[in-house]
């Protein structure tokens, strides 16, 4: 239906000698407000989810009075938070490199953001299908980390620095099990369209598909839980150590866009992971969008079950299972995906 829309228009400008380039200016800036809009929704939702989710964990009841009416159990927090940063003094320390302080949030949070063009939420909700797709979302997602170390540098305070060292080292070491777990998708579907990799799940989803697909799916959980450094690893923003981690000098909107880029990210990963191997869209009686909407936020609430259950880990232990751990284990699933294809 929106190709068909987009359709029409694009002849409408063909037949009035409008030129192209203007329509395609147009389309642009509405895709990108319509994914932001998402995003911020989203951030918006998964803040207010995980609060009342840790306080039914821990016995409490979190935001119940910032709404009307108050039995709404506080659904406007995050709306007060979002104001509260936005008029917020913006503070920067006379000793920091301005420039690299100032661009390192947008850094951090551009990355996130394009990752969702390539993400399908239903057949034909897609903003570019690319042939590499899965490819164009790993590569875009690695550059996060240049603005981490942005933000530790351009900061000039050891406890940052140290925090977004610390942060490089996590997120390079995990990113390696995590793309291993993701070739064997690839293997299995021959391709590395995101949309491609939805329709060969159409009989089977690949998180069932023994012996390989579940370990593949384990190994992608854990290394994605340490890419958007959440509990039990969140080493860089680990307070009795860190302070506040690599954003400590940051305040108002530099530090919202951080904000925004921790819960756009856990989204995303969430929804990738149910595109590569909870079967994407498909399911029956429900609309598409909706069983992706379901499986993605399955991830979510399992990655927040997991925050506000386990302890911190060490960074040695960090290290290790990375190393030792996870990698072993994803190059021996990459062998045996291969061994079960030829026979």
């Amino acid at each position: 239906m929106l190709k068909a829309i987009c359709d029409f228009f694009k002849s409408l400008f063909i037949e009035y000698n409008i030129p192209l380039w203007l329509y395609n200016l147009i389309y642009i800036t509405i895709i990108a407000l319509i994914i932001i809009g998402f995003v911020l929704l989203t951030v918006l939702f998964l803040t207010w989810l995980e609060r009342k989710l840790s306080a039914r964990f821990q016995s409490r009841l979190g935001p119940m009075r910032v709404a009307w009416p108050r039995n709404l159990h506080g659904w406007a927090q995050p709306i007060a938070d979002a104001m509260k940063l936005l008029i917020k003094e913006d503070i920067i320390s006379k000793s920091a490199d301005r420039w690299v302080f100032t661009l390192a949030p947008l850094v951090v949070f551009v990355p996130a953001y394009l990752v969702y063009l390539a993400i399908p939420f239903a057949k034909g909700w897609i903003v570019k299908d690319l042939n590499i797709g899965i490819l164009y979302i790993i590569a875009i997602s690695s550059l996060g980390v240049i603005g981490i170390i942005m933000a530790g540098w351009g900061s000039n305070n050891k406890y940052s620095l140290l925090s977004a060292l610390r942060s490089a080292a996590q997120m390079v070491s995990y990113e390696v099990p995590l793309i291993l777990s993701v070739i064997v998708v690839v293997m299995l579907t021959g391709s590395l369209s995101m949309v491609k990799i939805v329709e060969a799940q159409k009989n089977l989803w690949f998180v069932f598909s023994f012996p390989v697909g579940p370990l593949a799916f384990l190994i992608y959980l854990t290394s994605a839980t340490a890419e958007v450094n959440r509990i039990p690893f969140d080493l860089p923003e680990a307070e009795q150590e860190l302070v506040a981690g690599f954003h400590i000098e940051y305040s108002g909107m530099k530090f919202a866009f951080f904000f925004l880029a921790e819960y756009a990210n856990l989204f995303a990963v969430s929804a990738i992971c149910a595109t590569l191997f909870l079967g994407g869209w498909q399911g029956p009686i429900l609309p598409p969008l909706v069983w992706f909407l379901l499986k993605s936020y399955l991830i979510v609430l399992i990655l927040m079950w997991l925050r506000w259950t386990l302890p911190r880990v060490r960074v040695d232990q960090l290290m290790n299972l990375a190393w030792k751990v996870l990698l072993p284990l994803a190059l021996i699933n990459i062998a045996l995906t291969g061994i079960v294809m030829m026979v």
